[in-house]
């Protein structure tokens, strides 16, 4: 075959790295027949390189290729919750006046889907009828039928529809021909994928309404987003009913106010926190553990302004990477910007000193408030914000030092998960194709990373390419106590900042070498970890985060001197005492709700006897505790970090 002459067929890669070879013009759904029929006809999608496409998609030479089909699989559920979206937006149509509501984007998400609407006037009772529409048409098992359709024939289809006409506008310069989809009698405009017919379309439910603007952009129009959730059968949407129930109760914007933790107001701006005096003490326990780890592992503590230059972070390659997301503004001749992250000012820091190879590592820790330019829309109670806290580490090292800091970095890590008794899953994640370094660099520094979880034996994912441009890392991931996953810790080498920074120390061979930057945190930033531990215990904190630790309750105003003497007893804890003209058993509820680890009883009893009745956040009690011995196992507990007070439970 001649160089000019057009390829007769190409060959994609199977999940088992076999080759197989298919026409140049070929499907997904051509491979999976070509694999084997039962395959091609049980297709519903597939994965080229990753990415989720329609199994009319063709194929290219060399992609990496994997068959999607009706097994139950996540990928399959994210195909049906795609279908349950266009249904959504087609029983809206049904429902509204289809000539002035305007359709925008409708994609699925990790636990459902939604689409935005522009010009639609609904309110949460209008979801019941909705919902109802929706099971009409997924009833009616509606063909989906995928059309190929040339640029101008669907700009004649979408003459009224001006956000598809945006959209289509940015097809319209890769593509001859775009994707409509098709259902009774309503379409869409859609890349896919989709299942063969609505009737394929399992349990539905509708969940909310929200604001959000088109594309994102607070400067563009708002419109109404509505949240639905798809699952393959009802028992399994029961059970995401339950969860997303139990995941209300344990907000951590509810529990924050209940427990006078923070609050994000108005005068102060969005996604600008304010810490109570209950918040900030447990802010300030997860800080003295962190500090505490970080001297056992001979971090020194630096401070970097809130404010630099932009001048810096021109030169740390933030200016054109994040100057959108930060908040910049110009004194006098000077350009200025609050600071994104903290590492170019630690970066700065090692420049002004003069480095051996006997001083390195060199290792430098700061709590360090950061400032990144969220949009409005997606700011959500400390979970996404415009001020937040890394407990931030950067590490200056020899190349041959990279696996034993690591491995330290990481015995840090499994303590912090260890005291909080968390699951985990960890992944290793490998050179992007965008990055910097040379490929010897980067091969040891995987292969050091690697070693590392080896020798550990530890379970881990491999997530080929998902490295940061300036190395590869180290990602954890933890679950709660209702099984949801949050970014945790990370570990990640960096050969693009000392490169910029132009650092050096002088090696054994009197020559300048350049070092290898890490970047870790132990919980990320407080922010989201604090919002995690809220949700996570249900505001039912361990002894020693506990804002208030101990509560006394005097039964009545005659035991009141005696409540007092017993607190002073404690008075290396947080103790309050209720002197409040008010029942025992108001008292008691009261500190339940305040979800207070301890309560101390005093009556007659007690004070005749010189010792105190115990009661627990479970409701259990115990009489005639000597307070000594209780002393002695509050220290035990609030020392050793225990997640729950166990003094009624041995």
């Amino acid at each position: 075959m001649s160089e000019s002459d057009p390829q007769e067929t190409v060959t994609v890669v199977l999940p088992d790295g076999s080759e197989l070879e298919v026409d140049a013009d070929a499907t997904v759904e051509d491979c999976a027949y070509e694999i084997g029929p039962g395959l091609g006809s049980d297709t519903v999608a597939g994965r080229l390189d990753g990415d989720l496409v329609a199994k009319e998609e063709p194929v290219y030479d060399g992609a990496e290729l994997e068959i999607v089909t009706d097994d139950g699989g996540e990928d399959y559920l994210r195909v049906m919750r795609h279908s349950a979206s266009h249904c959504l937006a087609q029983a809206v149509e049904r429902l509204f006046d289809a000539e002035e509501v305007k359709l925008a984007i409708g994609p699925p998400t990790d636990e459902g889907f939604y689409y935005d609407f522009d010009n639609l006037d609904v309110d949460e009772e209008d979801l019941e009828a909705i919902e109802a529409e929706m099971k009409e048409i997924v009833e009616a098992d509606y063909d989906i039928e995928r059309e190929e359709v040339p640029i101008e024939e669907a700009e004649e289809r979408l003459a009224d529809e001006p956000y598809k006409l945006e959209l289509l506008e940015e097809f319209a310069d890769e593509n001859d021909t775009v994707s409509f989809y098709k259902q009774g009698e309503w379409e869409d405009l859609c890349a896919g994928p989709h299942v063969d017919s609505t009737g394929e379309i399992g349990a539905v439910k509708l969940l909310e309404i929200a604001g959000a603007y088109w594309r994102g952009d607070e400067e563009n129009e708002m419109q109404t987003r509505i949240y639905g959730t798809a699952f393959e059968d009802e028992s399994d949407l029961e059970a995401f009913i339950e969860r997303r129930e139990e995941a209300k109760e344990r907000d951590h914007r509810k529990i924050g106010s209940e427990m006078n933790l923070f609050s994000i107001q108005d005068v102060t701006g969005p996604g600008l926190p304010l810490y109570h005096p209950p918040g900030k003490t447990v802010l300030n326990e997860l800080s003295a553990f962190v500090t505490d780890l970080n001297a056992e592992s001979g971090y020194d503590y630096v401070e970097t302004p809130h404010l630099f230059k932009t001048d810096l972070w021109q030169k740390s390659g933030h200016y054109e990477n994040y100057k959108d997301d930060m908040f910049v503004f110009e004194l006098g001749d000077d350009e200025f910007g609050l600071k994104p992250m903290n590492c170019p000012g630690h970066a700065t820091i090692f420049d002004d000193g003069s480095w051996s190879y006997r001083d390195l590592p060199v290792r430098y820790a700061e709590d360090g408030k950061v400032y990144r330019k969220e949009q409005r829309g997606e700011l959500s109670g400390l979970s996404r914000v415009w001020a937040f806290t890394i407990d931030d580490g950067h590490l200056f090292v020899r190349p041959d030092q990279i696996e034993s800091e690591v491995e330290a970095i990481m015995d840090s890590i499994d303590e912090v998960l260890q005291t909080f008794d968390l699951e985990y899953e960890v992944a290793l994640a490998t050179r992007p194709e965008k990055s910097v370094g040379s490929d010897e660099i980067w091969e040891k520094a995987e292969a050091q990373l690697e070693s590392v979880l080896e020798d550990r034996e530890m379970a881990y994912e491999l997530e080929a390419g998902d490295g940061a441009f300036y190395g590869p890392k180290i990602d954890y991931a933890f679950e709660d106590a209702i099984g949801r996953q949050w970014d945790g810790p990370t570990v990640q080498l960096d050969f693009n900042m000392p490169e910029r920074f132009d650092l050096t120390y002088v090696g054994e061979d009197n020559e300048e070498h350049r070092p290898v930057m890490i970047h870790r945190a132990l919980y990320g930033s407080y922010e989201r970890f604090f919002m995690m531990l809220i949700e996570h215990f249900e505001g039912n904190f361990p002894l020693w985060l506990a804002p208030e630790q101990v509560r006394v309750l005097p039964i009545s105003d005659e035991n009141l001197a005696y409540a007092r003497e017993v607190a002073s007893e404690f008075d290396d804890f947080r103790v309050e005492v209720d002197d409040r003209d008010a029942t025992l058993e108001r008292k008691i509820r009261a500190a339940h709700d305040d979800r207070v680890p301890y309560q101390i009883i005093v009556g007659d009893n007690e004070e005749e006897a010189g010792n105190i009745s115990v009661r627990d956040r479970f409701e259990d009690q115990e009489y005639d505790v000597a307070i000594d011995a209780f002393r002695r196992h509050l220290r035990a507990e609030r020392d050793e970090k225990r997640t729950e007070p166990d003094f009624l439970q041995d």
